[in-house]
């Protein structure tokens, strides 16, 4: 089972440990991809700090992240799933599962990054600024960027088992599964069951909270069917909406009654 995630915006300190050694990551095919894009964003913020802050779309209250984006090389390295912050990640609350869950969330988990392409959760990254809506000027857009190094690496991470897929639309922009793979995948929405609505807030924290779940339980469900077995052995509400052909995705929503 392979579970794929969005980043987060906001993102921890980076802290003192070792630089990133980029040859470290996982998916090693991405690696002349990862440098160009690196190699950028440091140019592009070491050489203008209001060019890189429009083309970033950053605030005047995020200044400080260029200056950031220009140390990527030698700021410290902390694992993934520290780095990411926010709705998802506070909910999934890696550092506290016990060494087991740990061990499935490093084997399961991918991170997709503008910067990165995708990580996993126990690779070392410093804190940067780089969303995939980005449009970098010598490389373009950055989802369009990835779609190529990430359609050649990707069908052999996803491996020959379930592929639950949590990103957003920014980030699924980047690799959309096809085929066979597709035909094992799942994309999950999470409604607020009285009004039938997206929570954004909402919608994270489930998310969150059903990685959780899974890691926790132990849970490999090898397809979508018996993942919609698993999440109603866990508590979940589930409805499922199977493809209409093959080669296309599984549709599950999960309802929650109260938002938190």
């Amino acid at each position: 089972m392979l579970t794929l995630l969005p980043p987060s915006e906001g993102k921890a300190a980076s802290g003192r440990g070792a630089p990133l050694k980029a040859e470290s990551l996982s998916l090693p095919g991405l690696a002349e991809a990862r440098a160009a894009v690196l190699d950028e964003l440091v140019e592009l913020c070491a050489a203008d700090e209001e060019k890189a802050r429009e083309v970033l779309g950053l605030s005047e209250g995020l200044r400080g992240e260029v200056a950031k984006n220009t140390e990527l090389r030698t700021a410290g390295a902390r694992p993934a799933g520290e780095i990411y912050t926010g709705v998802l990640y506070d909910a999934l609350d890696l550092a506290s599962l016990d060494a087991a869950a740990k061990r499935r969330a490093a084997r399961s988990l991918l991170v997709f990054s503008g910067l990165w392409g995708a990580v996993g959760v126990a690779d070392r990254i410093p804190s940067y600024r780089c969303s995939m809506g980005v449009k970098l000027p010598g490389l373009g857009a950055l989802g369009a960027y990835w779609r190529t190094p990430m359609a050649a690496v990707m069908p052999d991470a996803a491996g020959d088992g379930l592929v639950l897929d949590l990103r957003s639309s920014a980030y699924a922009a980047a690799w959309k599964p096809k085929g066979e793979v597709a035909g094992r995948t799942a994309t999950v929405r999470v409604l607020h069951a009285p009004t039938r609505k997206v929570v954004s807030h909402f919608n994270k924290a489930t998310k969150g909270r059903i990685v959780r779940s899974l890691l926790s339980a132990g849970a490999v469900p090898r397809d979508p069917a018996e993942l919609v077995d698993a999440l109603r052995d866990l508590g979940y509400e589930v409805e499922v909406e199977a493809p209409a052909k093959a080669g296309r995705a599984w549709s599950l929503d999960v309802l929650v009654d109260e938002i938190h």
